[in-house]
Protein backbone atom coordinates (compact mmCIF):
# COMPACT_ATOMS: atom_id res chain seq x y z
CA UNK A 1 0.00 0.00 0.00
CA UNK A 2 1.26 3.55 -0.96
CA UNK A 3 1.57 5.93 2.10
CA UNK A 4 -0.32 8.86 2.03
CA UNK A 5 1.10 12.25 1.07
CA UNK A 6 1.28 13.80 4.53
CA UNK A 7 -0.49 17.10 3.28
CA UNK A 8 -3.60 14.62 2.75
CA UNK A 9 -3.15 12.84 6.40
CA UNK A 10 -4.91 13.76 9.63
CA UNK A 11 -2.39 15.73 12.04
CA UNK A 12 -2.83 13.29 14.48
CA UNK A 13 -2.03 10.74 12.00
CA UNK A 14 0.94 12.15 10.44
CA UNK A 15 1.99 12.19 14.28
CA UNK A 16 1.77 8.66 14.69
CA UNK A 17 3.39 7.68 11.87
CA UNK A 18 6.54 10.44 12.68
CA UNK A 19 6.55 8.46 15.84
CA UNK A 20 7.07 5.32 14.30
CA UNK A 21 9.70 6.28 11.93
CA UNK A 22 11.56 7.98 14.76
CA UNK A 23 11.28 4.68 16.95
CA UNK A 24 12.72 2.60 13.51
CA UNK A 25 15.84 5.04 13.17
CA UNK A 26 16.41 5.38 16.73
CA UNK A 27 16.82 1.43 17.13
CA UNK A 28 19.53 1.39 14.34
CA UNK A 29 18.74 -1.68 12.98
CA UNK A 30 17.79 -0.29 9.74
CA UNK A 31 19.98 -0.10 6.10
CA UNK A 32 21.65 2.77 5.52
CA UNK A 33 19.42 3.26 2.13
CA UNK A 34 15.84 2.47 4.32
CA UNK A 35 16.96 4.77 6.83
CA UNK A 36 16.97 7.94 4.36
CA UNK A 37 14.06 6.85 2.92
CA UNK A 38 12.67 7.45 6.56
CA UNK A 39 14.35 10.35 7.41
CA UNK A 40 12.99 12.25 4.23
CA UNK A 41 8.90 10.88 4.63
CA UNK A 42 9.59 12.15 8.63
CA UNK A 43 10.83 15.16 7.41
CA UNK A 44 8.11 15.81 5.26
CA UNK A 45 5.46 14.70 7.94
CA UNK A 46 6.91 17.43 10.39
CA UNK A 47 6.57 19.72 8.14
CA UNK A 48 3.43 19.09 6.72
CA UNK A 49 2.02 18.82 10.60
CA UNK A 50 3.87 22.27 11.46
CA UNK A 51 1.59 24.00 8.59
CA UNK A 52 -1.25 22.40 9.83
CA UNK A 53 -0.51 23.22 13.35
CA UNK A 54 0.20 26.89 12.44
CA UNK A 55 -3.20 27.14 10.56
CA UNK A 56 -4.94 25.66 13.34
CA UNK A 57 -2.97 28.44 15.95
CA UNK A 58 -4.12 31.63 13.26
CA UNK A 59 -7.71 30.57 13.46
CA UNK A 60 -7.63 30.10 17.09
CA UNK A 61 -6.23 33.72 16.94
CA UNK A 62 -8.82 34.90 14.49
CA UNK A 63 -11.41 33.73 16.66
CA UNK A 64 -9.99 34.95 19.87
CA UNK A 65 -9.31 38.89 18.75
CA UNK A 66 -13.18 38.96 17.08
CA UNK A 67 -15.64 40.94 19.15
CA UNK A 68 -19.05 40.32 19.34
CA UNK A 69 -19.88 42.84 16.75
CA UNK A 70 -17.77 41.90 14.06
CA UNK A 71 -19.21 40.16 11.23
CA UNK A 72 -17.76 36.72 10.47
CA UNK A 73 -15.50 36.14 7.69
CA UNK A 74 -14.58 33.07 6.31
CA UNK A 75 -10.91 31.46 7.27
CA UNK A 76 -8.69 30.92 3.84
CA UNK A 77 -5.94 28.85 4.34
CA UNK A 78 -4.30 29.25 0.81
CA UNK A 79 -4.37 33.33 2.16
CA UNK A 80 -1.93 32.58 5.21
Amino acid sequence: MAAKKPENMAFEAALDELDSIVNELESGDIALEDALKKFERGIALARSSQQKLTQAEQRVEILLQADDEAPLTEFDADNE
